[in-house]
């Protein structure tokens, strides 16, 4: 793509003003929110790490009592397909990210006299299992789309920053130069008429 020209007139150095003027306002506002991405994603690191560590704690628990599961007369997994993983969307600073809210599983009816004690115990555990699993899956998505935001954002703070903002002003710079000395040579071509206007009148 060919770098437009600039040019070295008044409605140039309008134009250039403006986009600088423009620029310099936004720039604040695409500044702050990279802050506010930032904030958000230090406070999600700790969030996960809680939520990991409470993983393996509840399938820690679990694991005494895990040969259980083998019973052939129970298939476990029958208690924990999932029919929906609500989520409400919410916006970080102009990001649409989900909030995890509830699991919902399919509902497995069974008798509580053909089937063993530990059951419905094992069922809660393994559940809560697949909750904390489905909590931290959401949160992984929405520390990726923060992250990728966050990405983003950088690189326009960074575009305005580094190169338009100082590109204008180095441009301003010069069409004032330019004109200046336009103005002070049109000035001294009006006086060397004035003086050789002078000079044909005292003839």
């Amino acid at each position: 793509m060919a770098v437009e020209k600039v040019k070295y007139n008044k409605t140039a150095l309008k134009a250039q003003r403006d986009g600088l003027a423009k620029y310099e306002k936004f720039l604040p506002i695409l500044q702050l929110k990279k802050m506010q991405l930032q904030i958000v994603l230090r406070q999600l690191e700790p969030e996960i790490e809680t939520k990991t560590q409470e993983l393996s704690a509840t399938a820690e628990g679990v694991r005494p009592w895990s040969r259980l599961l083998s019973d052939p007369m129970v298939d476990i997994n029958d208690f924990l397909n999932i029919q929906e993983v609500r989520v409400e969307m919410d916006n970080i600073a102009g990001v649409e990210v989900p909030e995890f809210r509830d699991v919902l599983f399919q509902e497995a009816p069974y008798s509580l006299f053909a089937t063993p004690s530990w059951l419905d115990p094992a069922i809660d555990s393994m559940r809560r299992l697949v909750q904390i699993r489905e909590e931290i899956r959401v949160l992984r998505e929405k520390e990726a789309l923060i992250r990728e935001e966050l990405r983003t954002t950088t690189q326009r703070c960074n575009l305005f920053e580094k190169k338009l903002i100082p590109e204008l002003k180095e441009n301003i710079r010069r069409i004032k130069i330019f004109l200046g000395d336009q103005e002070t040579a049109a000035v001294g071509r009006a006086k060397i008429a004035k003086v050789k206007t002078q000079e044909r009148g005292a003839m």
